[in-house]
């Protein structure tokens, strides 16, 4: 039996923190609003920390779930002196890959493993514990973590060495964009065409043009409801970190960058919240016709 922390309970850490709870293992979360960890503690077994220093003295593993890059930072770094020589760290956050390469460097200087493992599958994947983790890190640190998220997730891959996990979920990220814009495009179309687009999914949606986002995401799309799964604002830093990493590697994103300006449309008309697949919402605002 392991000691766990789990850092973060936002919209995929308390499901994740939750699952833990049915391996066996010993978990102790914490979490910057205190109302929620109270709230996720009355439905699992789980203690709660007063701090996060508190909540990693003494684990095993810690995992954090947090929000970009300067949250990690900030609730990361002081912590690193309280976790005991010999403990892993495993960031779920999405971060740049840079960060993922600075805290392998500053957990090994307390002797500490890390991974980084951003995760996919969005808040249905976090709660079903369907997700696929992408990880970055020492394989022999792998090996002692894959087991233990295996409870919240269907896939887990090592990619290489620290930082590795971070491009991997870009790459993800890059291909999710340009698929929800196919699909809102053509959802629209078959809309202005005078087609039920329920009706087209169903003749196209086991050819070619079937996708994760067609199966999960059509008919709410067609119906115009956007509070699923992975909300806009979410994506556009995520869409940030990847143009920066290209940037430094010399990726050409045309596609990607395109992409990223209209989501800043649907956050202009409101969306910020919606999920992704609000995209249709912005051609049927914008182009009304």
């Amino acid at each position: 039996m392991a000691n766990l922390a789990f850092l973060g309970l936002g919209t995929m850490g308390y499901p994740m923190a939750g699952h833990l709870c049915g391996t066996g293992n010993q978990v102790q979360v914490w979490n910057r609003t205190a109302k929620t960890a109270q709230a996720w503690s009355e439905v699992h077994p789980g203690k709660v920390a007063n701090s996060a220093a508190e909540a990693v003295k003494g684990a095993d593993v810690v995992f954090t779930c947090l929000g970009d890059d300067p949250d990690v930072r900030d609730v990361v770094l002081p912590i690193l002196g309280r976790m005991k020589p010999g403990s892993i760290l495993v960031d779920h956050t999405t971060t740049s890959a840079n960060l993922a390469r600075e805290l392998a460097i500053a957990t090994q200087t307390h002797e500490i493993g890390f991974i980084d493992a951003p995760v996919s599958g969005g808040e249905a994947g976090a709660l079903n514990g369907q997700l696929t983790i992408m990880c970055g890190g020492k394989q022999a640190d792998f090996d002692t973590a894959q087991p233990i998220m295996q409870c919240y997730a269907k896939a887990i891959k090592r990619m290489g060495e620290a930082g590795a996990g971070q491009l991997t979920k870009m790459v993800n990220q890059i291909c999710i964009a340009g698929v929800v814009q196919g699909l809102a495009e053509g959802l629209n179309f078959a809309e202005k065409a005078g087609l039920d687009p329920v009706e087209v999914v169903a003749a196209i949606g086991q050819g070619a043009a079937q996708s994760w986002q067609m199966d999960n995401r059509h008919q709410s799309m067609a119906d115009g409801e956007f509070e699923f799964g992975f909300a806009v604002d979410w994506m556009r830093k995520d869409l940030r970190v990847t143009m920066e990493e290209a940037e430094a590697n010399g990726a050409p994103l045309p596609l990607t960058r395109l992409v990223d300006q209209f989501y800043q449309q649907v956050q202009e008309i409101g969306g910020a919240r919606w999920d992704t697949s609000s995209l249709i919402e912005r051609l049927r605002r914008l182009d009304p016709s």
